[in-house]
């Protein structure tokens, strides 16, 4: 079992995004599309430069204003795990917790939830036995129970949230 530590915190600069900024972000969510220059056809669509529009993204992923970018893929149509996992965190224990399990490369999607599992994130692996490995390391790692709970039926709910 690897060890893990804590990456240093980042203050989030929350500064109100420019109209540049919201239109990345809000044309992003829905994907980028599979041709030869991806961003040079959003930029385009956008109507910006392909030097504006991966500067702008980045300048996002820096800042914190967005935490993750890249593909998504699902892990079990390709032999890999793939499940949604909750724990019950004391409210003076939540971030601290949160800044933990986010260390984890497996993890995706951790967010509240006001319930008594109150922290929800997705766990994917590169094969399915390598769920309960992780969980026990996040268990460990955070001294909390991880509530496993595998996928029983697939919807696809095109989720986008409008900046």
């Amino acid at each position: 079992m690897s060890a893990r530590t804590e990456p240093p915190a980042r203050e989030s600069t929350m500064a109100p995004l420019n109209d540049v900024e919201k239109a990345v972000i809000n044309r992003l969510q829905h994907g980028l599309p599979l041709v030869p220059s991806p961003y040079a056809t959003v930029a385009a669509e956008l109507g910006i430069s392909e030097t504006t529009l991966l500067a702008t993204l980045r300048d996002l992923l820096d800042r914190r204003v967005l935490t993750r970018f890249g593909p998504m893929f699902n892990a079990g149509e390709m032999g890999g795990g793939l499940t949604l996992a909750a724990m019950r965190v004391t409210e003076a224990d939540f971030d601290r917790v949160a800044r933990q399990v986010n260390t984890f490369d497996e993890v995706a999607h951790n967010y509240r939830r006001d319930h008594e599992l109150n922290m929800w994130f997705v766990l994917a692996t590169e094969t399915r036995e390598g769920i309960a490995g992780v969980i026990e390391e996040i268990e460990n790692h955070t001294g909390y129970r991880v509530y496993n709970m595998p996928k029983e039926e697939e919807f696809h709910v095109r989720l986008h949230f409008p900046v």
